[in-house]
């Protein structure tokens, strides 16, 4: 054989396992789909939660208090201003409020407080009523839950009357708060396009029933 007529070949055999090989190369080059992103909210403080707050007035330390738990009350004690009500709380607003406390309290001088979670209590919501599944759902510390995202969950029963689920909860200041949404059109792709009922976001400890329908 050729010496030219050989390098033809081996060119064309080449050419033929590069094309072969190109999908597969393609495909494993080829971006992870990504994952649905979650939508994340600001960590509000709960009861049972676990604190250390740490107050510093003009560059000292001031006092740390370690492993305060916020009690049923939704509060802590502090030193100088006792009680402090921060249930419901972001950090960033728990921050706030014992400076205000400490400074209009005129205990210190431009105080600046530091707070850390540093045990977080379950987070639930308690769900009854005409549900498949009824019983306590856990939410994420950062995560926003609907409250769709909760009765899918738990599943509509027969006899559900999806289109009133009744809502309580609890106020950082102790008083009661009530809804009722309609969340059963939503499931059935029936919901009004003005209404946010489904899109109502949870917090921990609601208390949610799914009362029967009314035949």
């Amino acid at each position: 054989m050729k010496p030219s007529l050989l390098c033809l070949r081996l060119v064309l055999v080449g050419a033929l396992l590069g094309l072969a090989a190109a999908p597969l190369n393609a495909a494993s080059s080829a971006p992870a789909p990504k994952k649905a992103d979650r939508k994340y909210v600001p960590y509000r403080i709960t009861r049972g939660d676990t604190l250390t707050i740490e107050l510093l007035a003009s560059g000292e330390r001031e006092f740390t208090a370690a492993q305060k738990r916020i009690e049923g009350t939704g509060t802590i004690n502090l030193p100088y201003i006792q009680e402090i009500r921060l249930v419901g709380m972001t950090i960033a607003e728990a921050q706030e409020a014992i400076v205000n406390a400490y400074r209009d309290g005129r205990f210190i001088r431009n105080p600046i407080a530091t707070v850390t979670v540093e045990t977080y209590a379950p987070r639930n919501v308690i769900v009854s009523g005409k549900v498949n599944n009824p019983g306590r759902q856990l939410l994420e510390p950062d995560t926003e839950v609907t409250i769709l995202d909760v009765i899918s969950k738990a599943g509509l029963g027969e006899t559900a009357r999806g289109t009133a689920i009744k809502v309580t909860r609890t106020k950082p200041d102790g008083t009661l708060e009530f809804f009722t949404l309609d969340v059963e059109s939503a499931l059935k792709g029936r919901a009004r396009k003005d209404s946010g009922d489904a899109a109502f976001v949870v917090q921990p400890d609601d208390v949610i029933y799914v009362p029967e329908k009314i035949i």
